[in-house]
């Protein structure tokens, strides 16, 4: 399993590269040149020193003594959210950026839902000097305004997507678009585990250590892994990362967490793992939502980044393979949990890492003294106007 995916780009009868012929010499050029920085020294060296010194790794994993005793079991929070932008991201651009610099590229493109990939992307191509573009579905932009205005004062241009939702699956589409025409000067920055060989494998590895750290650091703090590790899932990086490390722990169990959304109605929810079935999404075969004519359905979350019709393939040969357990978090659920941490622990999360303490909170019962890790993959600032919405309804 950790030898995945293959040297086609499958994990199982997952991924794959279903892409215009016109951009697969730019997914060779881009295969090639990771082999390259896996085995370079120096190139690897200046990822450590970035994560190190500017991205501010280690992250810690806190206890939150007063929440595990408000529910009943040990709770560890994986604190992604301190990392420098407020979330996981940064950890997969400053690898990217990298590569993008090491094939000559001088500008780069990416997709965002909750903007805290387009921040991140910002941010790196800030710091090495490079021309940054990043696609927001014209909703994103709307409810998720305090990033749009942060990545405009780290120099990128964004762009509203106005076709199909508006929301995080036509950014990628769009971005994709761009690339076709520009692959030749252009790196297209992707920020999850999706889309076409080799990004799923690029992202998870520059994600995973998330999961390398987290387990060393509980191994110190309690002697042991813990009984249960928590990650909630759009696209999926956060919970690819820090899985990454726990695969095949004995007694330990791994839940991915999607949106549940509003109801299990068509249309309400994001749930393409619980709800989906596989098919051809985004240059990928992996579960996603779409209807007996194979038409991608429309998806809600009160979260922008979970807001997302399919999930990346090695997520799909998860929960095939039963490695990982996938659940459900409803917004009303996330909304609560978020409010929970905030005012208990002083600790204000995103509403993507909301549903995977939600999942946690909703089954307390069941978790009784337990041992139990969340990935707290971003923090909240840029859902406070959507918070306190929601809280008044």
């Amino acid at each position: 399993m950790r030898n995945m995916p293959d040297k086609r780009g499958y994990f199982g009868e997952y991924g794959g590269r279903f892409v215009p012929e016109s951009l697969m010499n730019a997914l060779y050029e881009l295969e090639a040149a990771y082999r390259h920085f896996r085995k370079d020294a120096a190139i690897r060296r200046e990822h450590r020193r970035l994560l190190a010194d500017y991205a501010g790794r280690p992250t810690p994993v806190y206890h939150a003594r007063r929440l595990s005793a408000k529910l009943g079991l040990e709770l560890y929070l994986k604190r992604e959210d301190l990392v420098h932008t407020g979330s996981h991201k940064l950890n997969n651009t400053l690898g990217q950026i990298l590569l993008a610099q090491f094939m000559g590229k001088r500008r780069v493109i990416a997709e965002t839902g909750a903007g805290q990939h387009g921040v991140a992307t910002a941010t790196a191509a800030a710091l090495l000097g490079m021309e940054c573009c990043v696609y927001m579905g014209a909703e994103d932009v709307a409810r998720q305004a305090p990033n749009v205005h942060r990545m405009g004062l780290l120099g990128a241009s964004v762009v509203p997507v106005e076709s199909g939702q508006r929301t995080l699956k036509d950014a990628v589409s769009e971005a994709m678009r761009d690339w076709v025409a520009s692959a030749r000067r252009t790196h297209y920055l992707i920020g999850s585990v999706i889309g076409p060989a080799p990004f799923p494998r690029i992202v998870r590895d520059f994600q995973s250590v998330i999961g390398g750290e987290a387990r060393s650091q509980m191994r110190r703090i309690t002697g042991r892994d813990p009984d249960m590790v928590v990650a909630c899932v759009g696209g999926g990086s956060n919970a690819a990362g820090i899985f990454s490390a726990f695969l095949g722990s004995p007694g330990g169990t791994l839940v991915g967490v999607e949106a549940g959304g509003r109801s299990h109605a068509p249309g309400d929810h994001s749930a393409s793992l619980g709800r989906g079935r596989p098919g051809i999404f985004q240059g990928s075969r992996t579960y996603l939502l779409q209807t007996d004519e194979g038409q991608v359905l429309p998806v809600h979350s009160v979260s922008a980044g979970l807001d997302y019709a399919g999930v990346g393939p090695e997520h799909s040969f998860f929960k095939d393979s039963g490695a990982v357990r996938y659940a459900e978090c409803s917004d009303r659920d996330a909304l609560d949990a978020c409010l929970a941490l905030s005012r208990i622990e002083g600790i204000l999360p995103a509403l993507e890492s909301g549903h995977a303490l939600g999942y946690v909170m909703r089954n307390r019962r069941k978790l009784r003294g337990k041992t139990v890790l969340v990935n707290l993959s971003g923090r909240g600032d840029k859902d406070v106007g959507i918070i306190e919405e929601a809280l008044k309804a």
